[in-house]
């Protein structure tokens, strides 16, 4: 089974890996999403993230970058 929503951590290094010189930091949550839908890895429903959701996942992001 691949990547939920709830994989924060997971989905971060996959969209670091993928987006190396994005600063996740800036990223508007309308191209995270569609990111993190386009990771090979992603097979959650598109319409279950939240807003809550794709914070935590730009949360995680950030602090693996650093």
């Amino acid at each position: 089974m691949g990547l939920r929503w709830t994989d924060s951590i997971d989905l971060a290094i996959e969209l670091l890996e993928a987006h190396p010189d994005v600063d996740p930091q800036w990223i508007r949550f309308t191209d995270l999403h569609a990111w993190v839908c386009a990771l090979p890895n992603f097979s959650d429903d598109p319409t279950k993230s939240t807003e809550g959701l794709l914070e935590g996942i730009q949360m995680a992001w950030i602090d693996e970058a650093n």
